[in-house]
C-alpha cells in the first residue's frame, strides 16, 4: 500500500523529465502508475473481504507526542473508493495523451500534478489517522488549485482556481477544528478507534456530548464545502475553467467524492448526532434541486454537466448520510455509478470541444451523425445519469427509492418528513432526466437542415477512455449482484429499516420504486419537450440562491478591511514598525516580570572570569553599534554594523563554540555583500527626516528598554532552571545515535532534523521572495553567457583613459589563453580590476575545496553543510566581483531555483528513506566499511541531508547574487545602452 502511494509521488517528480523526452506520450507512462495500483488493488480483494486474513495496513510511528502516525488501512470502504480513484485516474491520464498537443506549454507540471493528485486521493481514503487525513485533504485543495489554474494566462482560470482554493480551505479549517474536538474527546486520533468508540461518544452526557456534536457538525462543513453542496456549490461550475481531463477526474470521480467519503466514513457511528440529519437532509436535498434547476438553463455542455454534478453530489450525500443499511447500499452503488458515467460524459465533452472547437449547444449540430461511436458512448452515459435501464444509474436509483420509501415507512424521522424527502427526490430526479435529455439532444442531434458542425474524425485511442467507462456502466447494470457483494460488508454496519432488506437488482418487479421511476421518466420528458417555456420561466424568475454573489461581496469587504488596516499599520516608516515591535516586547516582558513571581537567584557577573578578553570585544561591539547609529553614509553604517556581527562571532569563539563562530562570521560576510550590492541603487548619504529630531529621545528610550528587558529575561531564565540542562546528554546522544563528535552539526542534521528542514525551506522561500522583488522578466531565465557579448562592451570606456591603459588591458586579455575568467572578454578596461582577477584565479578553487572539506568533515569537526555552503557562496561572490554577471553565468550553469529545489528534495528524500527500512523519519544509519586507499570508513546517512543543506545555501547565495548583483547590473546597462549582444555565429573581437 505504501509502495503504491509513494510510486505516485516519485513518478510525478520525474514527470517533467519524461515530458521533455517523449512529449504528450509521457501521459501513458504516468497512466501506468495508477493502472498498476489498480491491479494491486484488485489482488487485495481476498484480504480485504476475508474474515480470516488481516486487511492490508501500514502503521509507522511519526510524531507519537501528538498521536500522529503514518497509519493506512485498506477496509471495504477504502477499497471501493480506491477503485474509482485508481481506475478512473489511469483512464484520464491515458486520455490526456490524445487531448493535449505535444507543444502545449506546461504539460510536465500538469501531468505531475494530476498524478500526484491521484496519489493524494489514494492516501486520503486509506488514511487511518484524523490528522493524516487532514494533511491529504489539504493537499487535494492545493493540487486542485494548481490544476484548475493550468491556463495561467487566462484570468477566468486564475479566478476560478483562487475561488476554489478559498472556499475549500475555509471548509478545511472548520474540519480541522472538528477533527481536534472529536479526537481529543475520544482520546485518540485513530479513525478506526474513534469509530469503535462512537456509540460511547454519541451517548456521552454534558459538555463531552456538546463537543462531539459540534465537532461532527464542523466535519460536515468541511465535507459539504469539498463536495460543493449548498452554500458552497458555486465553486464547482467556476472550476470548469480547468482542462476537461481535470473536470473528468477531480470533479466527477475524485476530489468532490472526498466529502462524500468523509460522510460515508463517519455515518456508521455518528449519523445520530444532533446536527447530522438536519444538515444532510436540508443541504443534500436543496443542492440536488438547485443544481438540477440551474443545469436546465446552461448552453455550455461542460457547465451543464457541472451543475448536474452539483445536483447529484447533493443527491449522493443525502443517501449516504441517511444512516440505514438500505441507503448505505444504494448510496455507495450510486457513488460508483456516478463516477463511471459522469467521468465518461466529461471526457466526451472534451472530445467534442477538441474536434469541433466549441461546447455551445447552440452551435453544435449533427455530432451524432459525424461521430456515431462517440454518440453511442455519450448515450450510454447520459441514459445512466437519467436512471434508465439496464444501466448502473437505474440499478442505483431504484435502490435509493426503495431505501427512502422504507425510511418513510419505518424510519425514526416519521412519515411526514420521510415522504417529504421522497417527493423531493422524485422532483430532483425529474430534473436530472430533463438535463440528461438536454445534453444528448442539444449536443448530438441535427438541429436544422444544412446545419452541421465541422467535426474531425475521432480515433479509437482518443475514444478508449470514455468507451471503457461506458462499458463498465453497462456491465454494472447487468451484474449488480457483484457490486452488492462489494458494498455489503460496509452497509451491514447500519440498522436495517426495510424488513425485506435491499438487494441491487436490475428487475425488482412491479414495486413502488418502479412506479416512482415511471413518474420520473414522464416528468422528465415533459420538462424536456417544454424546454423553451422552462428557459423563459427561468429567465423571469430571480435566482433563488446566489452564493457566488455573496462570496464576492465577502471578498470585497475583506479587501476593504485589509486596505484600511494596512493603511494604518503599514505606514512606510521604519521607525513606526520598530517602535511597535520593540515596545510590544518590552511591555510583554514587564508584564510577566511584575505580575508573576520570578527567580533572580542566578549568579551574575559582568566579565567572564575565564576570558577577560571579552570586555575588549564587548566594547568594540558597543562602539560599532553606536557609531553605526550616528553614521552619515550608508556604506559606513553597514561596515559598522558588520563590526558588531564579527564581534559576536569572536565572543562565540572565546566561549569555545567554533561552529557558531564560523557560521556567524560567514553569515555576516554574506550579509555584508548583499547590503553592498543593494546599496548601489540607493543614495550614498543617510538623509535626515524633518521629524527625526523629535523621535531621537523615543528611539533612545526604546533601545535601552529593549536591551534591559532582554538582559532581565536572560537572568530570570538562568535563575529559573529546575532541571539539568538538556545539553548535558547531547554529546552521548550525538555520538551513539548520530555517529558524530560535532554535537552542533549532529543536532542540526539528526537530532533536530525537522527544525533544520523547516529552516532550509524558509531559506528557499526567502530566496524566492528576494528574486520576486527584483526580477521582472522571469526568474527562470538563464543569465547571458560571455560568448553572447562583444568583447569589452560592458561599461562605457571613459574618454580619459590613455591609449597605453587600453593596450595593457587588451594585452592581458589576449595573452591569456585561459577562458576560465571572462572579464577580459566582457568588461571594459575601466570596469576591470587586474588584482581581483589574479586573486580570484589563485583562491577560487582552494575556497571550493575548503567548502567541500567543511561539508564532509562537519560531522566530527567544526563545519557542516551550512558553513560549507556559505564558503562556496563566498567563492562564487569573488568570481562575480572579478568578472561581473557574465562570470557568474559561467560559474553557475545550474540555476538558483534548481539548486534550491534539489537541496530540498534531497533533504526530504533522506528523511523519508528510513520509512522503507522500518525506521523513523530522518533517522540516521551508520555504515562502517573498509575501502581501498581510505581504509576504515564510517559513513552516516545524515551526511546526505547535510548535502541538501549545502545545495540550498549555495542556491540562496546564487539567487542573491543574481537578484542584487546581475539583475541590477542589467538594469544599469539597459539604462546606458553600453552592452552590445551578438549572434551565436558571429566571431568575438578580443581587446575592444
Amino acid at each position: 500500500m505504501l509502495f503504491v502511494l509513494c510510486a505516485h509521488f516519485i513518478v510525478s517528480l520525474a514527470a517533467p523529465i519524461l515530458f521533455s523526452k517523449w512529449g504528450r506520450s509521457a501521459f501513458y507512462v504516468l497512466a501506468a502508475v495508477p493502472a498498476l495500483g489498480f491491479i494491486w488493488l484488485v489482488a487485495q480483494y481476498p484480504k480485504v473481504y476475508s474474515d480470516v486474513l488481516p486487511s492490508p495496513s501500514v502503521d509507522i510511528a511519526w510524531i507519537p507526542v501528538f498521536d500522529l502516525d503514518l497509519t493506512f488501512r485498506m477496509d471495504q470502504l477504502a477499497w471501493l473508493m480506491s477503485l474509482l480513484i485508481l481506475g478512473v485516474g489511469a483512464l484520464v491520464l491515458a486520455y490526456c495523451a490524445r487531448y493535449f498537443k505535444s507543444n502545449d506549454a506546461g504539460l510536465g507540471g500538469f501531468g505531475a500534478q494530476l498524478l500526484a493528485f491521484a496519489g493524494v486521493m489514494f492516501g486520503l481514503v486509506t488514511a487511518d489517522n484524523l490528522i493524516l487525513l487532514f494533511v491529504f485533504w489539504e493537499l487535494t485543495t492545493i493540487l486542485s488549485f494548481l490544476l484548475i489554474g493550468y491556463a495561467r494566462t487566462r484570468i477566468a482560470a486564475r479566478r476560478a482556481a483562487l475561488q476554489a482554493l478559498i472556499v475549500t480551505t475555509f471548509g478545511g479549517l472548520a474540519m480541522l477544528v472538528g477533527l481536534i474536538m472529536v479526537g481529543e474527546t475520544a482520546g485518540t486520533y485513530s479513525i478506526s478507534q474513534v469509530m469503535a468508540l462512537a456509540p460511547e461518544l454519541v451517548a456521552a452526557e454534558g459538555s463531552a456530548r456538546t463537543v462531539v456534536n459540534v465537532g461532527i457538525g464542523l466535519l460536515l462543513i468541511g465535507a459539504v464545502s469539498k463536495s460543493a453542496l449548498l452554500p458552497f456549490h458555486f465553486w464547482l461550475p467556476g472550476a470548469m475553467a480547468a482542462p476537461t481531463p481535470v473536470s473528468a477526474y477531480l470533479h466527477a470521480a475524485a476530489m468532490v467524492k472526498a466529502g462524500i467519503y468523509l460522510v460515508a466514513r463517519l455515518a456508521p457511528g455518528f449519523s445520530e448526532t444532533q446536527y447530522w440529519q438536519i444538515m444532510i437532509v436540508v443541504l443534500g436535498l436543496g443542492t440536488m434541486l438547485l443544481g438540477g434547476w440551474r443545469a436546465l438553463r446552461q448552453y455550455d455542455l461542460k457547465l451543464l454537466l457541472a451543475y448536474g454534478t452539483v445536483s447529484q453530489l447533493g443527491f449522493i450525500t443525502l443517501v449516504v448520510g441517511l444512516g440505514s443499511e438500505e441507503a448505505a447500499m444504494a448510496g455507495m452503488a450510486m457513488v460508483l455509478a456516478h463516477g463511471l458515467f459522469k467521468a465518461a460524459l466529461f471526457l466526451v465533452v472534451g472530445i467534442i470541444d477538441h474536434q469541433s472547437g466549441t461546447r455551445d449547444i447552440r452551435e453544435l449540430s449533427g455530432v451524432f451523425k459525424s461521430a456515431p461511436k462517440l454518440g453511442v458512448v455519450a448515450l450510454v452515459g447520459a441514459a445512466s445519469m437519467a436512471g434508465l435501464p439496464p444501466l448502473a444509474g437505474f440499478v442505483a436509483k431504484e435502490g435509493i427509492f426503495q431505501a427512502f420509501i422504507a425510511s418513510a415507512a419505518y424510519g425514526p424521522a416519521g412519515a411526514v418528513v420521510g415522504w417529504t424527502v421522497v417527493v423531493g427526490l422524485v422532483v430532483g430526479s425529474i430534473l436530472t432526466f430533463a438535463y440528461s435529455a438536454r445534453f444528448m439532444w442539444c449536443g448530438f442531434s441535427t438541429k436544422s437542415k444544412g446545419m452541421a458542425s465541422v467535426f474531425k474524425p475521432v480515433s479509437w485511442l482518443f475514444l478508449a477512455a470514455p468507451a471503457i467507462l461506458s462499458a463498465l456502466t453497462l456491465a454494472f447494470g447487468f451484474f449488480p449482484h457483484t457490486v452488492e457483494s462489494w458494498i455489503k460488508p460496509y452497509s451491514g454496519q447500519f440498522p436495517a429499516y426495510d424488513p425485506k432488506g435491499l438487494h441491487l437488482l436490475l428487475w425488482h418487479g412491479l414495486t413502488p420504486a418502479l412506479g416512482l421511476t415511471v413518474i420520473v421518466v414522464a416528468g422528465g420528458l415533459v420538462l424536456f419537450f417544454l424546454r423553451q417555456q422552462v428557459e423563459t420561466l427561468q429567465a423571469r424568475l430571480p435566482a433563488p440562491i446566489d452564493s457566488e454573489r455573496g462570496y464576492r461581496q465577502i471578498i470585497v469587504l475583506l479587501d476593504v478591511v485589509a486596505i484600511w488596516v494596512t493603511g494604518r499599520t503599514q505606514r512606510g516608516s521604519l521607525f513606526f514598525y520598530l517602535a511597535v515591535i520593540l515596545s510590544t516586547n518590552v511591555a510583554a516582558v514587564l508584564a510577566v516580570l511584575f505580575l508573576t513571581e520570578q527567580n533572580w537567584s542566578a549568579t551574575l557577573y559582568f566579565i567572564d572570569p575565564g576570558s577577560p578578553f571579552q570586555i575588549l570585544v564587548g566594547l568594540a561591539i558597543a562602539v560599532g553599534a553606536i557609531s553605526a547609529a550616528r553614521a552619515s553614509k550608508r556604506f559606513m553604517a553597514v561596515l559598522l554594523v558588520s563590526v558588531t556581527g564579527y564581534g559576536i562571532a569572536l565572543i562565540f569563539a572565546l566561549q569555545g563554540a567554533p561552529d557558531l563562530a564560523l557560521t556567524q562570521m560567514l553569515v555576516e560576510t554574506i550579509i555584508l555583500v548583499a547590503f553592498v550590492l543593494a546599496m548601489r541603487q540607493l543614495p550614498a548619504g543617510l538623509l535626515e527626516r524633518k521629524s527625526a529630531g523629535s523621535h531621537r529621545v523615543v528611539r533612545l528610550i526604546l533601545g535601552v528598554a529593549f536591551g534591559a528587558a532582554m538582559i532581565a529575561v536572560a537572568i530570570v531564565a538562568m535563575g529559573s532552571r529546575i532541571h539539568d540542562p538538556v545539553s548535558l546528554g547531547l554529546p552521548e546522544m550525538a555520538y551513539v545515535g548520530g555517529g558524530g563528535l560535532n554535537v552542533v552539526n549532529v543536532t542540526l542534521v539528526d537530532i533536530r532534523a525537522w527544525d533544520t528542514y523547516g529552516e532550509i525551506a524558509v531559506l528557499a522561500i526567502a530566496a524566492t521572495g528576494v528574486a520576486s522583488l527584483i526580477f521582472v522578466r522571469g526568474r527562470g531565465q538563464r543569465l547571458p553567457r560571455a560568448e553572447t557579448v562583444k568583447a569589452g562592451s560592458v561599461g562605457r570606456v571613459s574618454e580619459n583613459l590613455t591609449e597605453a591603459t587600453v593596450k595593457i588591458a587588451t594585452k592581458f586579455t589576449a595573452s591569456s589563453g585561459n577562458t576560465w575568467l571572462v572579464a577580459g572578454r566582457t568588461l571594459a578596461p575601466e570596469r576591470r580590476s587586474i588584482i581581483i582577477e589574479v586573486v580570484t584565479r589563485l583562491l577560487f578553487h582552494s575556497i571550493i575545496i575548503i567548502s567541500i572539506y567543511l561539508l564532509l568533515a562537519g560531522h566530527n569537526s567544526p563545519g557542516g553543510g551550512f558553513a560549507g555552503g556559505l564558503v562556496a557562496g563566498l567563492a562564487l561572490t569573488i568570481r562575480y566581483l572579478a568578472g561581473g554577471r557574465f562570470e557568474l553565468a559561467e560559474a553557475t550553469r545550474i540555476s538558483a531555483g534548481a539548486l534550491l529545489g534539489l537541496g530540498l528534495a534531497l533533504a526530504a528524500l533522506t528523511g523519508m528513506a528510513p520509512l522503507f527500512f522500518g525506521g523513523d523519519v530522518f533517522q540516521s544509519a551508520i555504515i562502517s566499511f573498509t575501502a581501498p586507499v581510505f581504509g576504515d570508513v564510517k559513513f552516516v546517512t545524515s551526511t546526505l541531508f547535510d548535502i541538501g543543506v549545502y545545495l540550498v545555501v549555495v542556491g540562496l547565495v546564487v539567487d542573491v547574487l543574481r537578484s542584487l548583483g546581475s539583475e541590477i547590473d542589467q538594469h544599469e546597462e539597459d539604462g546606458t545602452g553600453s552592452i552590445e549582444l551578438i549572434a551565436d555565429d558571429e566571431p568575438l573581437e578580443v581587446g575592444k
